[in-house]
C-alpha cells in the first residue's frame, strides 16, 4: 500500500509478510530462523517491487493447442545486494527469478559520523537496458542507499528500484529528496533511529543476526 504522503514508499501489508516480521523482530529467533525467514519474506516483497515488470508473448504449444502467451520482455534484470546483509533478500529473489543477472556493493557504516565507505563494486553490464532492484534489509538513515544508487546511476542505470524489510522516516526522507525516481519497497516503516543510527523498534542489525556473528 502507497502511503499517500510517501508516494515514492510502498509498504507491503500481507498478512503472510507481517506475520513473518513479527518473528524476525523476536530477539529470542535463532540464527537459522531469522535467515529462513529473511529469505520467504523477501519472495513475498519481491512479488511487489516486481510489479509492473514489461511483457510479451510468445507462441507456445500447450497439450491442447497452439497459443500466444506472456512472457517477460527486455533483458533480464539486475539484482544488486548491498553486502553484505543484502544476501539474506538476495538469496529468496533468486529463487523467484534465477535467470536475474547479479552484482553487489560493497558498503559500510563508520559508526563515529554514520557516513557509508565504500570498498567494493561490481555489477552486471548493461545496466542503462534492465530494471535494477537494489537489496538492503534496512533503510535506516539512508546514507548507504543513497550511496549505493549513487554507484547505481555513475554505471549507467536508469531504472532503479530499492527493496528494504524495515525503512525509518529519516531513512525514506532521505532517499526521497537524493533520489526521488526510485521507489522504495518495504515491509515496513518503524518509529524512528538511535542516537548509534539503529532503526525502533527494529530487529537489530540485520548482518548480525543472519550470520550470527554476535
Amino acid at each position: 500500500m502507497t502511503d499517500p504522503a510517501e508516494p515514492h514508499l510502498t509498504i507491503v501489508r500481507h498478512p503472510l509478510v507481517q506475520h513473518k516480521l513479527t518473528l524476525m523482530r523476536d530477539r529470542n529467533a535463532s540464527t537459522s530462523t531469522f535467515r529462513r525467514l529473511l529469505r520467504e519474506i523477501s519472495q513475498l516483497l519481491a512479488y511487489e517491487i516486481t510489479r509492473g515488470l514489461e511483457m510479451t508473448t510468445r507462441p507456445i504449444e500447450t497439450p491442447l493447442m497452439e497459443m500466444d502467451a506472456p512472457v517477460l520482455d527486455g533483458k533480464k534484470l539486475a539484482l544488486i545486494s548491498i553486502l553484505r546483509a543484502g544476501n539474506g533478500l538476495l538469496d529468496g529473489v533468486l529463487e523467484l527469478i534465477p535467470s536475474a543477472r547479479v552484482g553487489f556493493i560493497g558498503l559500510y557504516r563508520n559508526e563515529e559520523t554514520l557516513q557509508p565507505v565504500q570498498y567494493y563494486f561490481k555489477v552486471p553490464e548493461e545496466l542503462g537496458d534492465r530494471l535494477v532492484i537494489a537489496l538492503d534489509p534496512m533503510l535506516a538513515t539512508g546514507n548507504s542507499s543513497v550511496a549505493a544508487v549513487d554507484l547505481l546511476k555513475k554505471a549507467g542505470a536508469n531504472n532503479i528500484r530499492f527493496l528494504c524489510l524495515l525503512a525509518a522516516p529519516e531513512g525514506v526522507k532521505r532517499m526521497r529528496e537524493a533520489h526521488p525516481d526510485v521507489p522504495v519497497v518495504a515491509a515496513a516503516l518503524d518509529e524512528g533511529l538511535t542516537e548509534k543510527g539503529y532503526i525502533y523498534p527494529g530487529l537489530g542489525d540485520a548482518g548480525d543476526r543472519m550470520f550470527g556473528t554476535k
